[in-house]
């Protein structure tokens, strides 16, 4: 196979092989086998579909860099530095500029000070800077200045907020659903944020929310039970109770372990269907997928009717006996009936962890020994460096982030030619992942291993040859469109003007989106709602997360009202900070405070010069508000607001 063409397969953005609809005979001949899952394997039927997508992924990125890295040019001749003389902070850096070095590619410089303090607050806590942060922040000579903002930004209740909210797209969490077959509600939605929100505020370590996560247990209206809600979220519909089991498997090894092939081995076997996309799936077998989720075999949801908040919640429990019954040939998957290699039937599986073929020693909860076995696979603390490592850097070491392969992600044991390793950070994810072990996945202390590296803290203006060949060595800062919530939390706080979003189940209403249990909210407001799912937050259940662009996201930042209406310097509605900023006399210092409220910069010379010539022209207090109201429209469609970059 050609070299360029396997790393385009090697990874995968989801999971290959979904849920086969169609019965099939309960026992059938090879023959019959591999013709039937050629009709409904996904991969098979579409294989470009899967083929192309990391090489999308990383187009997306290249072009976007490279827009915003261009209209950042103005702002001053950009530079490059050779690698070799970029200083090094932690390991991080020894990887990253030893890896640009050998391959003859120059980093871009440090970000200036209004760059890091931008992107920083926006990363660590969801909302942008204020004035005053940014001014004493580059005016502060101490050279640990931006160490002291990341330990205040680490410890701020805004950055408990972000994380929650991106641990709740991670697991999930949402009121109803249009696929599973019970919904947690939105008293069990709001039952999963609380305990989610308390794990990140009480620094709860990756190890312990993952391992909760999977035991979860109990009513699932009920906040310390929150992750029972987790588990809710795999029943699945249409099908026999080993369906549940499957999606139940399918769903951890995916978030957790980054694996989500496992969805493709619960159809049928790896060969013929993931010999291009994983090493260690294209030899993997259904009946070891089977026995792994056989873990969840003894899982059972019990109705609670609860009057007082008028729905009725589940009681996640487990029996004390159970296993994965082969005794199906209809439902999401193909029939189960299975038989040995003398002929004979097997009745059933019980459990068997695929990588270390560990079993649960006699009287252990099943689920409970999967999860200890899961948080001491390699392939979980893989999962979490990499996870992180994209959220921060708009780019994983590994993409699609749910495809890791074991089989080609050990530093220490090179897969067989032609198969490459699946990054060529392959040595710093191991590095990432064993410090993570080291420290007891504390999540706090992992981002701050990163965000203090000059890796992350490169700019994204580069004068470098940019060509998508670079974009896996990280040469220099990608761009990260904002999400629908720090879109609206932008405006509102450079605006003054704050929401006030009713929330079921809430006793207080919600000001700010980042804080917000789910992407469908606010319901109490349905036009702030459809502004902020212009930019593609998302439902968790049949629609993901995208930092996909597109022109309604433009037209909303210069047509909607949510803009429109923060826009006005007078009158009763009147903006609180444009109201202050018509009250300022100089017209240059009006200019740079509005600059720094929306783009959390000073104006470059040429921008300074163009606002306070348009200031000028006016000649009365009411033009002036008026001009005042379009340069502050005119920053909110400036593409630096819509990007981390």
């Amino acid at each position: 196979m050609h070299l360029l063409r396997l790393i385009q397969v090697s990874t995968l953005a989801a999971a290959v092989g979904v849920a086969v609809v169609a019965l099939r005979p309960a026992v059938a001949t090879a023959e019959d086998e591999d013709q039937a899952q050629g009709e409904n394997c996904s991969f098979r039927s579409d294989p470009d579909e899967f083929l192309a997508r990391e090489g999308r992924t990383r187009e997306t990125i290249y072009r976007t860099t490279d827009k915003v890295g261009r209209s950042l040019a103005s702002r001053g001749a950009s530079y490059s530095v050779s690698p070799s003389e970029m200083p090094r902070r932690n390991f991080i850096d020894d990887a990253i500029f030893g890896k640009l070095q050998e391959k003859g590619f120059a980093s871009a410089p440090l970000s200036t000070d209004e760059e890091f303090l931008r992107r920083i607050t926006l990363d660590l806590t969801g909302r942008i800077p204020s004035p005053q942060e940014i001014r004493d922040f580059t005016a502060d000579g101490d050279p640990g200045k931006r160490d002291k903002a990341i330990d205040r930004l680490l410890f701020s209740a805004e950055f408990n907020y972000r994380w929650a909210n991106w641990f709740g797209d991670l697991l999930q969490n949402k009121a109803f659903t249009a696929v599973g077959a019970r919904s947690q509600q939105v008293l069990g939605r709001n039952a999963l944020h609380d305990w989610i929100l308390k794990s990140v505020a009480e620094q709860k370590s990756l190890r312990d929310i993952s391992y909760e996560t999977v035991v979860g247990r109990g009513n699932n209206f009920t906040a310390e039970n929150g992750p029972s809600n987790w588990v809710l979220g795999a029943l699945t519909t249409m099908g026999p109770i080993q369906d549940t089991y499957d999606t139940m498997l399918a769903r951890t090894a995916s978030t957790f372990l980054g694996i989500s092939h496992f969805d493709c081995l619960l159809c049928h076997d790896g060969r013929g269907h993931l010999d291009l996309l994983s090493l260690w799936g294209r030899t993997a077998k259904r009946a070891e997928a089977q026995r792994m989720a056989s873990h969840f075999s003894r899982v059972r949801f019990q109705n609670r009717p609860n009057p007082p908040a008028g729905d009725a919640s589940t009681e996640v429990l487990d029996n004390a006996t159970g296993q994965y019954d082969l005794n199906t040939t209809s439902g999401n998957r193909p029939s189960r009936v299975t038989m040995d290699e003398n002929g004979r039937r097997v009745n059933n599986y019980t459990p068997q962890y695929v990588f270390t073929k560990a079993t649960p020693a006699a009287g252990t909860n099943w689920r409970v020994a999967f999860a200890a076995q899961m948080v001491e696979d390699p392939m979980f603390a893989r999962n979490w460096a990499n996870r992180i490592w994209k959220q921060l850097f708009n780019s994983g070491l590994v993409e699609p982030v749910d495809t890791l392969d074991p089989a080609r992600l050990d530093s220490k044991n090179p897969p067989p030619l032609p198969w490459e390793f699946q990054t060529p950070h392959v040595e710093l994810l191991d590095q990432l992942a064993q410090w993570l072990r080291d420290n007891n996945y504390n999540f706090r202390e992992f981002l701050r291993l990163i965000v203090t590296s000059n890796a992350y803290q490169l700019s994204a203006r580069y004068d470098g040859p940019w060509s998508i060949e670079a974009v896996p060595y990280f040469a220099r800062r990608y761009a990260r469109r904002l999400e629908g919530e720090e879109v609206h939390d932008a405006i509102a706080k450079a605006t003054g003007v704050m929401g006030s979003y009713t929330v079921q189940g809430w006793s207080e209403p919600a000001r700010w989106a980042m804080d917000l249990p789910e992407p469908v909210e606010p319901r109490s407001n349905g036009g702030v709602n459809n502004f902020m799912n212009n930019f593609l937050r998302g439902n968790r259940d049949t629609a993901f997360r995208s930092q996909a662009g597109s022109i309604q996201q433009q037209m909303a930042l210069m047509n909607d009202n949510f803009v429109l209406s923060r826009m006005r310097a007078s009158g009763n509605s009147a903006s609180p900070v444009l109201r202050e900023i018509a009250g300022m006399s100089d017209n240059r210092a009006a200019v740079e405070e509005l600059y720094l409220r929306f783009l959390s910069r000073r104006p470059t010379e040429s921008e300074w010069s163009k606002s306070v010539a348009f200031l000028s022209r006016a000649r009365n207090a009411n033009e002036r508000n008026t001009a005042l109201e379009d340069l502050a429209w005119a920053c909110v469609n400036k593409i630096d607001f819509l990007f981390s970059y």
